[in-house]
Formats: C-alpha cells, structure tokens, sequence
C-alpha cells in the first residue's frame, strides 16, 4: 500500500517532466518515401502529400501526417501511413513511421520494404534537399 501511495505521490512529478520533454513540431506537406521490393531488388522514391495515396507494386500507401522537428524539416521526420495489399481490406501496417529509426515500427512484409526518409515543406526547400541527396550518391 505505500508504494502506491509513494507512486502516486510522484505521477504529477513525472508527468510534468514527460510534458517538458516534448520536442516542438511542424507539420509537413507531405513526405518522402522510400521502397523496396525485396523479391528484384527495385528501389523506388515516392513523394506523397499529406492525404494521399500512392500505389507501390502490390501496395497502396496512404499518408495521412507528415512531421519534423520545427525548424529542421531534414531532421527526425515521422510519418502516419496506412498500407494495405492490392485487394485486403485490413492494412498491413497502419502507424507512425520514424526517419531516424525504421526498426522501431516497421512495415513487416515478406515482398516489400517501406520507411520514411523525410518530410515535405515547400517546393522550393524540397528542390534543394533533392540537389543535395543526388550530390551525396554520387
């Protein structure tokens, strides 16, 4: 019974810290979305605004909110998606999608592999970080 109460003495404490410890946000246009089929190898790109579906091989990828740390929409994005198989009622994924970390909640599929590499803001900002990424290939 006193550790209940001693918990409960500490949950205004905690929750507090919790709230303090949340990182502010923006909400992106859309997101960039990276694919692969796993069965030839074929890696495909795929911009989706905020909203949209995108038919990927035997997948449909709904995006629903795409959002990044404020001021640094390259950074951490994380992504809600809904996926679901050509003719399946049930998604076969439906969550948040992390940038920086695609094993924390990933798409668990034996064909295809879908995780998030950013989100989108504006065109002009878009075209920049798209300039960027191809000067790193090569």
């Amino acid at each position: 019974m006193k550790r209940v109460l001693l918990a409960l003495a500490f949950l205004p404490v905690m929750c507090a810290t919790a709230a303090s410890a949340q990182e502010a946000v923006n909400v992106g246009t859309g997101a960039v979305l990276r694919a692969l089929d796993k069965l030839n190898a074929k890696v495909s790109d795929v911009t989706l605004a905020n909203g949209r579906s995108e038919v990927m091989g035997l997948l449909e990828v709904s995006l629903r909110e795409c959002r990044y740390p404020a001021g640094d929409p390259s950074g951490n994005a994380y992504a809600f998606l809904a996926i679901r198989e050509a003719g399946v009622a049930q998604p076969v994924f439906e969550g948040w999608m992390i940038a920086g970390s695609p094993a924390l909640n990933p798409l668990d599929h034996a064909r295809y592999d879908v995780w998030v590499l950013r989100c989108t803001t504006d065109q002009g900002a878009d075209q920049g970080a798209d300039q960027a990424g191809e000067q790193a290939e090569d």
